[in-house]
């Protein structure tokens, strides 16, 4: 899930047992802690590699938030988006043009040749896992397929840029020249964020070079949500009526990628890795 400005903390957290270290705001993990998010990645990993598997033209997005969260808690977590903010759901559907938090719903059905997003995360011993996934459902046109295929590379390029002594700025430029690379656009209106109590906590992550927000030093310990949106067309977006589904304001497509990643002092370890091991 995505947001420009840090949100209230999660409130259904247990108090913490420790004074949390953090340095300009920014907390820093322990070993135990960071053993713990692993879990949590991994159960997210593990719920959008079966998504990928599951999702099928006729299908609604509701049957998908269904499945996300049966899964999700008999692995032995709870749905970090589900009442998050009001979020009615356990994951973040969308649909081609729709860019992010996409409410899922029955009559939204899944057609062959959709660029499906989905986000999910899951809040496991007091830490949450975080990440998203671009599906190709069926056989998609040449743009929704190089449109998916460099959000993908623009979100490992970014997360080549992590290790202790790098800034967010390194991560930013190398997400913003792979997308531009291709011609495609950045969402500047919603950013990747810290990770790890709650679900949004410092710094926000963000996909493009800019002076406006803080250029954080990276320190091993860090837990961040890295997560570039690239359109198609404009970079502008709007919000539904519903007040959670944006939607690209030229009705381009939309794609996403999002992984929850450890800063270590020699680089980096993707907690939420979808890979095989």
């Amino acid at each position: 899930m995505n947001f420009l400005s840090q949100l209230l903390p999660n409130r259904t957290q247990p108090p913490e047992r420790r004074r949390p270290r953090r340095v300009r705001g920014v907390e820093l993990k322990t070993e135990t802690e960071i053993a713990t998010m692993r879990q949590a990645g991994q159960i997210v990993a593990t719920v959008l590699k079966e998504i990928a598997e599951y999702a099928q033209p006729g299908q609604s997005t509701a049957d998908l938030d269904a499945y996300a969260e049966a899964r999700i808690r008999e692995l032995g977590a709870t749905p970090s988006f589900k009442g998050y903010h009001g979020f009615p759901a356990s994951i973040c559907a969308c649909l081609n043009d729709e860019v992010v938090h996409g409410i899922p719903r029955r009559r939204q059905m899944i057609r062959k040749g959709d660029l499906l997003k989905v986000d999910t995360g899951a809040y496991y011993n007091g830490f949450h896992g975080d990440s998203c996934i671009t599906i190709a459902v069926g056989p998609v046109s040449d743009i929704a397929q190089q449109l998916m295929e460099t959000a993908e590379k623009a979100l490992y390029a970014g997360i080549a840029q992590v290790k202790a002594g790098n800034t967010l700025l390194d991560i930013a430029g190398a997400i913003e020249d792979c997308a531009h690379s291709e011609g495609y656009s950045i969402v500047e209106n919603y950013t990747g964020h810290g990770v790890g109590r709650n679900l949004h906590e410092p710094p926000s992550v963000f996909n493009f070079r800019t002076k406006q927000l803080p250029n954080v030093k990276l320190l091993a310990g860090m837990t961040l949500a890295i997560e570039p949106i690239l359109n198609a067309g404009s970079k502008h977006t709007r919000t539904l009526s519903d007040r959670w589904t944006v939607v690209t304001v030229d009705r381009s497509l939309s794609a996403q990628f999002e992984h929850t990643v450890l800063v270590t002092e020699t680089g980096y370890e993707i907690l939420s890795d979808r890979r095989p091991l």
